[in-house]
This record gives C-alpha cells, sequence and structure tokens, in this order.
C-alpha cells in the first residue's frame, strides 16, 4: 500500500499537501504529478461532490501521493463511502468535543476499534486483497480544530485513542474567537491559540497539521514543529496565476 505521507512522516520529515477545490481529474492529476506528500480533495468548502471526488481520487492514484479527503461534516456515510472509493485519509471539520472525535474516528475503523461497514469497493481494487486487515493502520484519521469550544477542549480531543492528529483550520478559529477570517495570523492571541494546539498534539504524540496561505508562512510551521502543511489551493493558484497574466500583459 503506497503512502508517502505515512513514509514522510517516518522520516521525521514536515509534509507539503496540495488542496483540490477545482472539480476535475486533471487538475488533480496535474497536483499529483507534482511533488507533494499527499492531495486532498476538498468536499466541504471546494466544489466537488462524491462523484467527481471518484474520479479525482482515480487520477490521484496514478501517482505516489497519499490521496486524502475533507468531508463536508462529521456524517459517517460519506466518511465511509469516500474511503471505500479508495482515500487513505480523512480531514473532518467543525471537531468541538472528545464524543465528536471518537466518532469520527469510529466511522474510519474497522471493528473492534470503530464502526465502519465493510464494503471497500475500490478500495480493496487498489490498495489490495487485504486491505480490511491493514486500513485500520494505514488510513489517517486529522479532525479540524476550528472554534473556540475545540480549543477549551484540546486535550481531550488529542487523547481520542485512533486519531491520527489535528488540522488547525486558522480562518474559522479566528472568526470563532472573534477576529475575523483569514490565514497566516501573526496576532498574538492567535499564535498563542495556535501553537497551544500544536503543544497538545505534540503531548498526546500525535500529528499536527495546518491550512496556511503562502509559502514562507507554511515553511515557518513545519520548523516550529507542526507535521503537515497546507498551502493555499488549486482553485486560489488557478486564480493567482491567470491574474497575474493579463496584469502582465494590460501593464
Amino acid at each position: 500500500m503506497q503512502h508517502k505521507l505515512r513514509d514522510t512522516w517516518a522520516k521525521g520529515a514536515g509534509a507539503v499537501n496540495a488542496w483540490l477545490a477545482i472539480p476535475s481529474p486533471v487538475t488533480a492529476e496535474i497536483a499529483a504529478m507534482q511533488d507533494f506528500d499527499s492531495v486532498t480533495v476538498d468536499l466541504q468548502h471546494g466544489l466537488n461532490d462524491y462523484q467527481i471526488a471518484l474520479s479525482m481520487l482515480q487520477a490521484i492514484s496514478t501517482s505516489d501521493k497519499t490521496a486524502l479527503v475533507r468531508v463536508p461534516w462529521n456524517e459517517p456515510g460519506i466518511i465511509m463511502k469516500l474511503l471505500d472509493a479508495g482515500a487513505l485519509g480523512v480531514i473532518c471539520p467543525m471537531i468541538n468535543t472528545r464524543a465528536d472525535a471518537e466518532a469520527f474516528v469510529g466511522a474510519c475503523r474497522y471493528t473492534p476499534e470503530g464502526y465502519r461497514s465493510a464494503g471497500p469497493t475500490r478500495a480493496m481494487l487498489v490498495h489490495g486483497a487485504d486491505y480490511i486487515a491493514k486500513a485500520n493502520d494505514a488510513v489517517v484519521t486529522l479532525a479540524m480544530i476550528e472554534t473556540k469550544e475545540a480549543l477549551d477542549n484540546v486535550a481531550e480531543i488529542v487523547a481520542t485513542p485512533g486519531l491520527t492528529g489535528i488540522y488547525v483550520g486558522p480562518s474559522d478559529l479566528s472568526l470563532s474567537l472573534g477576529y475575523g477570517p483569514g490565514m497566516d495570523h501573526t496576532r498574538p492571541e492567535m499564535v498563542d491559540a495556535i501553537m497551544a494546539i500544536r503543544d497538545a498534539c505534540k503531548a498526546a504524540g500525535v500529528k499536527v497539521g495546518i491550512h496556511c496561505g503562502t509559502t514562507a508562512y507554511a515553511r515557518d510551521m513545519i520548523a516550529e514543529g507542526f507535521d503537515l502543511t497546507t498551502i493555499s489551493s488549486d482553485l486560489r493558484a488557478y486564480a493567482a496565476a491567470m491574474g497575474q497574466i493579463t496584469t502582465d500583459m494590460r501593464a
């Protein structure tokens, strides 16, 4: 089972993750050709539904990149369906309590560690006939902390058995704390909150990731001990590149 993300972590390195909001197997394939460790199909705020996500997962499978998905919500049906489609990891939004985290992890793991239903239709094709035996150890589970409630409960959340780690949603977290949305925070209160999440993860021995707006900030976060960084998204990168072309031409 190819798992570049876990291989990167095993080396003690910080991983770099691509983020796909555009519903296209072509852009997914392009992202998977680049030197990322993982590629995430976003079904929450991205423009993707299940059917296009399946095609994008197929495109990612042509590479050695770990295919992740961000699900729309902490709902077992879509979590299990995307894992059956071949995703090797799930990022789940709005995990606010230990109970939320337990429900999320349980949906990603087969009995006796969880309650995932057995029927890995595509997953068994691409990850091997012994997929069910390996899946509990292979699937990455990242709970998003992005509210004040979650921040207050972070020590309990990171102690959830089977949870791979935390993925910080800086924009919603900032909004929840009363500072307005945004990424790449330098406000002391936001930096303290983000680092408190990091520290809780390190104390619990789980991974910690964060969504970033720039490569400079992402490199700083890796230097600060973050295990996974995402820089922007395919949609934002495309818009910025197209904008730069027209700006250059109209100058």
